[in-house]
């Protein structure tokens, strides 16, 4: 059996940048990854995906972008390469092409079982991220087999579909930028909100995330926010990367043809059941980026910048008569595009740290076990924890606290 200090499960941003601050505090350590280096970016992304953030935002410790485009948005395969090139400067103790399939507590530390054998270490930071599988509600089971059902993971590119209408299912970042793809494909599109984060690309000729950063909303901290479990459940706000920073919102959408419908929320002999209330899921959304708008305005009277020519987007335009219900076995939806969120993979860990509902307890990345941390969570210690640049903060803290439990236990 083969001993180690630590092993970081998933050699993505967030286990490389455990492995950063591990190297930089001489603690021995593996980092095991199923499949290769920033395996989910190759993989588990659709064709035209670019990131939400603009490049000069892309960062790991030491490491940021250089290239020509600093205001541009990487693809999913400039991502790929730019965290390879992180793993290499780094030097990380990367372990490809092994799966760990159990992690069982065992004496002070734990016992790490690999697809290629055991590792016994004394910590285990958990890095594989929260995008691991899709979330497909129960009643897609009631879906009529002739509609192809395919979640974001499954979807490349518009020519994989069938013709005909496609249904989207998810209003946030995935949903809206899929939704728009299919419908410059010439599909017929039909969209179903629920609860999301609208955002305009720029705000007074900034992009929107310049003012996240410079006005310090990205860096509140996990213990500041009231309800922070509904924090860390928020969808990712309607944004798109692209050369134009053109804002992809609901109002662009109904100008390009896609029908607006309400939250899909069951299936009745063949029938799609959507929720009402579409002109208050609006106004809330509107509300609250009006108010976020109001912070960026405040800060910058505060701190002497120049705003910028005042803009505001206009409230969001409801549907004159939203469709309750869809015939699923008439033929005018071929394809339903599922895009309702990720969970974390967690099957693996046996370890009792998980709450009713398979979701893992931390305290900012501090998982309710000794010796047992993650990264790479929604929220985990700042708002910016979500993105990329967000990671060399709480990779820093949380490796911290991991050293100091082990000089805790030399003693």
């Amino acid at each position: 059996m083969e001993h180690v200090t630590a092993v970081v499960v998933g050699a993505g941003h967030a286990g490389l940048a455990a492995s950063h601050f591990l190297r930089e505090r001489a603690i021995d350590h593996l980092v095991i990854e199923r499949g290769e280096v920033a395996n989910s970016w190759r993989r588990e992304r659709w064709d035209s995906f670019r990131l939400l953030t603009p490049n000069w935002q892309t960062r790991l410790p030491g490491h940021a972008y250089e290239g020509p485009d600093p205001d541009g948005y990487m693809t999913a395969k400039e991502v790929t390469r730019f965290i390879e090139g992180f793993a290499a400067l780094s030097r990380a103790p990367v372990r490809t092409g092994t799966e760990v399939t159990s992690v069982r507590a065992a004496g002070d530390g734990y016992r790490v079982t690999t697809s290629h054998g055991e590792i016994r270490c004394r910590a285990v930071v958990i890095a594989g991220g929260a995008c691991n599988r899709p979330v497909v509600p129960p009643f897609s089971e009631a879906v009529p087999p002739s509609v192809r059902q395919l979640t974001a993971f499954d979807y490349r590119e518009p020519g994989q579909l069938p013709d005909g209408g496609v249904l989207v299912v998810g209003a946030s970042a995935t949903g809206v930028q899929l939704a728009a793809e299919l419908r410059r494909s010439g599909r017929p599109v039909v969209l179903s909100v629920g609860e999301h984060v609208r955002l305009p690309r720029t705000y007074r000729g900034r992009d929107v995330l310049w003012w996240m950063d410079a006005s310090g909303v990205w860096d509140q901290r996990h213990d500041e926010v009231e309800d922070l479990a509904r924090a860390r459940r928020l969808p990712s706000p309607q944004l798109a990367g692209t050369p134009e920073r053109a804002t992809l919102d609901l109002n662009a959408l109904t100008a390009m043809g896609v029908e607006l419908v309400g939250r899909w929320a069951a299936v009745r002999d063949g029938w799609a059941l959507f929720s009402g209330g579409l002109r208050n899921v609006f106004s809330l959304a509107d509300l609250k980026m009006e108010r976020l708008l109001d912070t960026f305005d405040a800060w910058a009277r505060t701190h002497g910048v120049d705003p910028g020519p005042a803009e505001r987007l206009p409230p969001t335009r409801v549907p004159e008569r939203a469709r309750l219900r869809l015939d699923l076995r008439g033929g005018e939806i071929r394809t339903i595009v599922w895009a309702t969120g990720f969970r974390p993979d967690h099957d693996w860990l046996h370890v009792p740290v998980l709450d009713d509902k398979g979701r893992l307890r931390h305290d900012g990345g501090i998982v309710d076990h000794p010796g047992l941390y993650a990264l790479g969570l929604p929220f985990l210690r700042r708002r910016r924890s979500t993105f990329i640049n967000g990671i060399e903060a709480d990779a820093r803290e949380v490796i911290a606290h991991l050293a100091g439990h082990l000089a805790a236990r030399a003693r």
